[in-house]
């Protein structure tokens, strides 16, 4: 007689559903969750197992809104013209446009909330300027011995500042929430400013990278935050590709100039 075969342990805690209900994390979807919650407070209860409190939630929403729309982006474009070649699949068009949040778009929010984590651990909860603008420095000298940006600085259209980012620090700050966060993201911004001859101011993704750790999310999660919010954007972008599509003329207008040096 051979042994059973063993059975393997694999475990989840977020959601469990029987015939008549489904449970994710202790609350009961349908009687405690739809209805209640918005869905910025729902995405914050999965990616912390905790509810928010009310400053919590405008915060988290906040971010959220400030990163769902910023025009013809290039995950925008890939997005509308993976939909141009393949319009049965708006789920793909949708994940061409997500593959492209990395370091250089939207992506840059996990940079910056891993340094700002690590940093705020090592300066405690109420340090001096002097400690902020060190601990800066610091900051931004790893990422030029590594010759790499420092993430959540710098824009090449909104200058002298990114009032995404103004917008989202000055709401943290009348939500009572701990302002070394934002002291330090600024300091690191006057610190790249200063090491690079030129004017790099916080950026959206900066100031989201501050809300994450003033959050509690865990830095490594961060860029999720973009991806739920991109994803939103995208669906937009393309129910204006179906009613007023452009993906077509792009596609003329890029071939027409890419090889006019090869017409007679």
């Amino acid at each position: 007689m051979t042994d059973p075969a063993p059975i393997l342990d694999v475990r989840s805690d977020i959601c469990w559903s029987d015939e008549t209900s489904v449970t994710v994390l202790g609350r009961d979807l349908c009687t405690d969750l739809i209805g209640s919650v918005d869905l910025g407070t729902f995405a914050y209860l999965l990616l912390t197992e905790r509810m928010p409190s009310e400053a919590e939630a405008a915060l988290f929403n906040a971010a959220l809104v400030s990163l769902v729309e910023h025009g013809l982006t290039p995950n925008v474009l890939a997005t509308r013209m993976t939909f141009l070649g393949a319009p049965e699949s708006l789920q793909g068009a949708v994940a061409a446009g997500l593959l492209g949040l990395g370091t250089r778009f939207v992506g840059t929010i996990e940079g910056s909330a891993r340094y700002l984590a690590e940093s705020l651990a090592t300066l405690g909860a109420d340090p001096s300027d002097d400690d902020v603008r060190d601990e800066a420095r610091r900051v931004v000298d790893g990422f030029r011995a590594q010759r790499a940006h420092v993430p959540g600085v710098g824009h090449p259209v909104h200058t002298p500042v990114d009032p995404r980012a103004e917008a989202l620090l000055d709401l943290a700050d009348r939500l009572g929430f701990p302002t070394t966060a934002g002291r330090l993201l600024r300091a690191v911004a006057a610190a790249a400013s200063e090491s690079s001859g030129r004017h790099l101011p916080v950026n959206v993704t900066g100031a989201i990278g501050a809300c994450v750790v003033l959050l509690g999310v865990d830095w490594r999660i961060a860029r999720g935050m973009g991806v739920i919010a991109r994803t939103i954007g995208l669906v937009g972008h393309l129910r204006e590709e179906l009613a007023e599509p452009i993906a077509t003329t792009i596609w003329n207008v890029a071939d027409e100039s890419a090889s006019r040096h090869l017409r007679p």
